[in-house]
């Protein structure tokens, strides 16, 4: 009696611990998590609730035509200036390098020439000249007026008189275009920025030469005006009757997402590439000072005509990796991620999807949700 009596306390004891742990589990009773399941293709998720990921279904919008095109960004030709340096001979000191800005006037380099000293030669030579000429002209006038000589000496003597002018006129101008003061004579001649910019290519350093006698090219540096860039795209042979000359384009960078900029289309190659049959087309964009010579950038052309473009909640587009993706319902507990391209905000929260969905289509409403539950399986 004893041990059957143990055994059955035993029994009652294990049966009321069960009981209370079974009575005081905090999560008996609450309902499932939703769970995602993974299947092998990537972008098609399954879900164990699906009635709790809500749809909502694209809007439309009536929208300008546009074209999307990729691009480069490169220097305006036309406020790139090379500084030159017209005088010959050794660099002897380098105030400014590559990449840096700089301001209109500003000095670049000094160079030693012996170009300096022989037009300073040629301009000493010139005042004497004209200096003895002068005082010929006047003997030759004194002495036609008391008819000592024919007027044809007194002709020939003014004649010298203005070559020798010329001359002067001649050494002075080499001078100023050496940039030698004609009164403090030097043969170190400076250069000078010609306008404000950033320098985009150097050709000098201390103690090289410079000038086209020593060098062969008298560009020392480039200098170029980024306050206005060229956006040059390559556009399919189809798509070129979609582009006009004056055309709006806007720019977008991947480096600033979001940041969107605005440009006109100045020309349209009149050649097609034969390899890819495309032809360049420029778009001339204002700088804010984002943009860098040899960036990427998507460029929009928007169009005279308009169509239908699908309108979404901002909360159902998912950026990732530089790209945009929408969840629609792939049939039963199943939702794919397919790629859109995203255009404008609009009021409302709501954004102008411009390709990937068409108008009525549904979508999963709020992405984050569903991609926070992917995370975390």
């Amino acid at each position: 009696m004893i041990i059957r009596f143990s055994f059955a306390g035993s029994l009652l004891v294990c049966f009321l611990l069960t009981a209370c742990g079974k009575k005081f589990d905090p999560a008996a009773g609450a309902p499932p998590a939703p769970k995602v399941v993974k299947v092998g293709n990537a972008d098609v998720v399954t879900v164990e609730h699906p009635e709790e990921f809500p749809l909502v279904a694209a809007g439309k919008i009536d929208a300008p035509h546009w074209l999307s095109v990729t691009g480069s960004v490169f220097p305006d030709v036309n406020r790139e200036i090379p500084v030159i340096s017209l005088a010959s001979g050794r660099v002897v000191d380098v105030r400014v390098t590559l990449d840096q800005n700089v301001r209109k006037g500003q000095l670049m380099m000094e160079v030693q020439s012996p170009d300096v000293t022989n037009a300073f030669d040629m301009y000493l030579k010139a005042v004497n000249d004209e200096h003895l000429t002068d005082m010929a002209l006047e003997r030759a006038k004194d002495l036609y007026q008391h008819g000592a000589i024919p007027l044809s000496q007194q002709e020939q003597a003014q004649d010298a008189e203005d070559d020798a002018k010329a001359d002067l006129d001649a050494a002075n101008r080499q001078l100023s275009t050496l940039g030698v003061d004609k009164n403090h004579p030097s043969d170190i001649v400076s250069v000078y920025a010609p306008i404000s910019g950033v320098i985009v290519a150097q050709n000098v350093t201390n103690a090289a030469a410079a000038g086209v006698t020593y060098s062969g090219s008298a560009t020392a540096f480039t200098v170029a005006d980024l306050s206005h860039v060229w956006v040059i795209c390559d556009v399919y042979e189809n798509d070129l009757p979609q582009v006009q000359l004056g055309q709006e384009a806007r720019i977008s960078l991947n480096a600033y997402p979001g940041k969107v900029l605005t440009g006109r289309v100045s020309d349209i190659g009149p050649v097609l590439d034969p390899t890819i049959r495309t032809a360049r087309v420029r778009i001339d964009v204002p700088n804010p000072g984002m943009l860098r010579l040899g960036m990427f950038v998507t460029a929009t052309l928007i169009g005279r005509t308009r169509e239908v473009h699908a309108t979404v909640p901002a909360d159902a587009i998912l950026h990732l990796h530089d790209q945009d993706w929408v969840y629609v319902p792939a049939g039963g507990d199943h939702f794919r991620r397919i790629a859109v391209q995203a255009g404008d905000m609009l009021p409302g929260n709501n954004q102008e999807i411009l390709s990937g969905i068409a108008p009525g289509q549904q979508v999963v409403s709020s992405v984050l949700q569903l991609e926070a539950l992917l995370e975390a399986q």
